[in-house]
């Protein structure tokens, strides 16, 4: 069985590698030349009856999507027409929605706004994060492919595709690296869907300010915010507005309109990810204090 696969390379000008696994002969070819005529007289001489495309994030050229007789399809992790484009995982999870899902479609010349073929819905948990739901839409999306393919080949899938209602169209940009510093102001539940959004790649950040009690000194600390949870105890009161505790397990921030999150899992630049008691074991004597646009000010110009 052949497969063509592409991937990020540096590769110039030789058209594909050629790499074997168990019975499977995988063509890797690098994303650069898949507009290359050295590249699409390969695919041809390929002949493919379908070709699949799964978190690519580009618009395949006309001469491309005319080669496959059974077309193109695309397994794409979200309810289309909704969260179309690049991020769609992270833009539900950041929205805080309720619902997600995959979508097989037929590739068209638009940003995923091909006839829908079959979708699977699914519920998202309040503290999957990114990485793993994604594995779990794709996985799901492969199933759904298996199911439908049959009717793509016999071509009924093409008759049976729902058009989108583009009118009904959400957007799911890319993530900049900037999106991950975590403002304070907002409320918790908006933070704690960033922090499970962009887990893994960009990643959360926060800066806090460590004060000694005896000194007086502080200094500013970056951490990276690994796992977090809305704070749903009534008995917590934050008497100073900047001011970090500890309610075990937790590190408990201070957020906007009177919410508060509870950070379980932290990470220091250059070391390894810990647990939030572990962090406040080594920093025992001191206060903890969210680093404010004043204090910023004050001490930093």
């Amino acid at each position: 069985m052949w497969s063509c696969n592409f991937c990020n390379s540096n590769a110039e000008d030789h058209s594909f590698t050629i790499v074997t696994i168990n019975n499977l002969i995988l063509l890797l070819f690098a994303l650069e030349q898949l507009k290359k005529d050295v590249f699409l007289s390969n695919l041809r001489d390929l002949q493919p009856e379908l070709c699949i495309t799964a978190a690519y994030g580009n618009i395949l050229p006309s001469k491309f999507l005319n080669i496959p007789t059974s077309g193109t399809v695309n397994i794409h992790p979200s309810l289309l027409p909704l969260y179309r484009g690049a991020a769609p995982v992270q833009r539900a999870l950041q929205d805080g929605v309720k619902e997600t899902g995959v979508s097989l479609a037929f590739t068209v010349r638009a940003l995923d706004a091909g006839p829908v073929i079959a979708c699977e819905r699914m519920e998202i948990e309040d503290q999957i994060k990114a990485p793993e739901l994604l594995d779990l839409l794709f996985y799901e999306g492969s199933k759904l492919l298996i199911r439908e393919l049959p009717s793509i080949f016999d071509g009924s899938a093409k008759v049976k595709a729902q058009p989108q209602d583009d009118s009904k169209a959400t957007l799911a940009p890319k993530i900049a690296s900037e999106e991950s510093w975590l403002s304070f102001d907002e409320e918790a539940p908006v933070l704690h869907n960033k922090v499970r959004a962009f887990a893994g790649w960009p990643g959360t950040r926060a800066k806090v300010v460590i004060v000694d009690n005896k000194s007086g000194q502080d200094k500013i600390t970056e951490l990276k915010i690994i796992t977090t949870k809305v704070c749903s105890r009534s008995n917590i009161q934050v008497n100073q507005a900047d001011e970090i505790t500890f309610i075990k397990p937790a590190l408990v921030f201070p957020c906007g309109g009177g919410t508060a999150l509870e950070v379980l899992e932290i990470q220091l630049p250059g070391k390894k990810v810990m647990s939030a008691a572990a962090f406040w074991n080594g920093v025992r004597g001191q206060k903890l204090k969210i680093l404010s646009a004043a204090y910023e000010n004050d001490h930093l110009h």
